[in-house]
This record gives C-alpha cells, sequence and structure tokens, in this order.
C-alpha cells in the first residue's frame, strides 16, 4: 500500500473524526479532543465488548475500533507534542501504522488493540501519558 505522507496524515485525522462520530452515535459519549476525554476512550473501548460482545472481537470490529480509536489518541499526541504518521511494512503480512516522534515510535492503535483483546486493564491514557512525559521532560 502506497500513499503519501498527507494522504496518510489524512486518513488519521479521517480516522480520529470517525471515533468521535461513532462514538456519539453509538454510546452518546462526547470525545471532545482533550486529554480528559482518554479515560472516556478507555471505557468506550470495553463498551464495544458490552453493547456487541463476540462480535466486537471479529477480525474487522477489532481492526475498525483499535485504528479509529488509535487514531483520536494519536492525533491528540501529534497535536500536543508532534509527529507524523507512518505507515511500517516491515512485516509484509501485518502491517501497521504508528506515530514516530524523535526517533520513537507510538502503536496507538496497539495499546487499543491490547485493552479490547487481551487485557482490560491495560490503559490506554497511562500509554498516552508516559509517551507524552517521555518526550516533554
Amino acid at each position: 500500500m502506497q500513499m503519501t505522507q498527507e494522504e496518510l496524515t489524512q486518513l488519521m485525522i479521517d480516522s480520529a473524526q470517525n471515533a468521535i462520530e461513532t462514538t456519539k452515535q453509538e454510546f452518546g459519549v462526547i470525545l471532545d479532543e482533550t486529554e480528559q476525554s482518554l479515560s472516556l476512550v478507555d471505557d468506550v473501548i470495553l463498551n464495544w465488548l458490552g453493547k456487541y460482545e463476540s462480535q466486537a472481537l471479529e477480525d474487522n470490529a477489532v481492526f475498525t475500533i483499535c485504528n479509529i480509536y488509535g487514531a483520536y489518541v494519536g492525533e491528540l499526541f501529534r497535536n500536543k507534542v508532534g509527529g507524523f504518521w507512518k505507515y511500517d511494512e516491515s512485516d509484509k503480512s501485518a502491517p501497521y501504522v504508528v506515530l514516530e516522534y524523535s526517533g520513537s515510535t507510538y502503536a496507538f492503535a496497539g495499546i487499543c488493540y491490547q485493552r479490547l483483546v487481551n487485557d482490560s486493564q491495560v490503559s490506554v491514557k497511562n500509554y498516552f501519558e508516559h509517551a507524552v512525559a517521555n518526550n516533554l521532560q
């Protein structure tokens, strides 16, 4: 998949907006693009399981949920700290998008995946806070 940096950035901005709109439609929750909304993201990711049960764990649903919320969190980071989206194809069978800043990469969709699929105690908000703290020292 070849896309320009501008196209990838726009895709992630659009995906973040999709998270905002979908969350409002599905759960009546307002994601207001502030850091305070990150605790809501943690809740909403688990709300998908509560509302749709096993359907939320189907491959397409997992991909969509993790990517839109990953984009939302990543855009908050990018707007606060900086960075750029990068499409990583090092594993051709499982390409993914990360946010790169100052030589480090952040897998915001990956942390959403961990919370949704593997461990409900994993916190997207905490991951974000640690990423910010590591870069604003």
